[in-house]
């Protein structure tokens, strides 16, 4: 059966926390080496990834790419403006015609139906590298992020200050998997999608929502926030504005506990979402968080190859 990477709950708990130690000992393996070298097992020889963009990337074009080569594979970019399917052309014809080039299909874009259709129609492995919905491939490295920083997941506290967004369902998501809780603290009227709330707390996760930031970052282990526009949206002035008393400010992190870590997934909007004195602080882990995308998605390509 085929393996598709939609969102984390494709893979599962179990199969989540082979990649975070699959992704820890690969990186550790190879430190101080080239970047361009390949892993010494060589997993992906001979394996071809296509990579389609119908959004704008810089991780995850980099990491990907990077993540096939030290992989022993190599990947084809693409951004759906030089594709057929950017004039036309329909999804499933596309992954039908892809599936008989390559070994895997990867795809950032708008609508998660759209990916959704990629992985009915394609006979190889489909991976979700960011969609309206969910961003399961940032999930995977902030996990490991946090884990590599000595946080261990079960009983964990996550805030997330700002918009209910993709990466927020990801976060929420996980937290099901792996049992952690969260506490999202964003205004009204920019609640994330109530589902991802209610799989988690049907999974024993405690999802809790608040109008003050300062009440959800209380004493949280982790805090998190994202852009408050994201790519494509429209939201303007009204939006900025509602967003403001969740800014993650040096004060907000002062509520969390001293050794909290501070996570953004970039690109950042300093003086936004986040002060400059915060993500470039002492608690801010964002460019390791950034080169993890990397190690990560080396295991989550390993698991729909089937090797995890």
């Amino acid at each position: 059966m085929t393996r598709h990477f939609l969102n984390l709950s494709d893979a599962g708990g179990d199969a989540i926390a082979a990649m975070l130690d699959d992704a820890l000992s690969r990186k550790a393996a190879r430190k101080g080496w080239p970047k361009g070298k390949a892993d010494a097992d060589g997993p992906l020889a001979g394996h071809m990834l296509a990579m389609i963009f119908e959004k704008s990337s810089t991780r995850t074009r980099f990491s990907f790419e990077m993540a096939m080569e030290q992989l022993g594979g190599s990947a084809i970019v693409a951004d759906s403006g030089s594709m057929q399917l950017g004039r036309g052309e329909t999804v499933a014809d596309t992954a039908r015609v892809l599936s008989r080039y390559v070994d895997a299909i990867m795809i950032r874009t708008d609508d998660h139906a759209k990916v959704e259709e990629m992985a009915a129609c394609a006979s190889v492995p489909v991976i979700n590298a960011l969609t309206d919905l969910s961003h399961p491939c940032q999930i995977v490295a902030d996990l490991l992020t946090i884990v590599e920083h000595g946080k261990a997941l079960p009983g964990l506290q996550v805030a997330w200050l700002g918009d209910g967004n993709n990466v927020l369902h990801s976060i929420v998501e996980a937290a099901g998997l792996m049992k952690f809780d969260v506490r999202i603290g964003c205004p009204e009227g920019y609640d994330p999608d109530e589902r991802f709330n209610e799989a988690a707390r049907k999974a024993g996760s405690s999802i809790t929502v608040h109008r003050n930031a300062a009440e959800a970052a209380e004493g949280a282990d982790v805090i998190v926030t994202d852009t408050w526009i994201s790519m494509g949206q429209k939201g303007g002035e009204a939006k900025l504005a509602a967003m403001g008393p969740f800014q993650v400010d040096e004060a907000l992190m002062a509520r969390a506990k001293p050794d909290a870590l501070f996570l953004h997934c970039l690109p950042a909007h300093r003086g936004e979402e986040v002060t400059d004195a915060v993500i470039d602080g002492p608690q801010s882990v964002i460019f390791d968080e950034a080169e993890n995308r990397l190690h990560a998605q080396k295991s989550v390509l390993r698991w729909v190859f089937g090797q995890l």
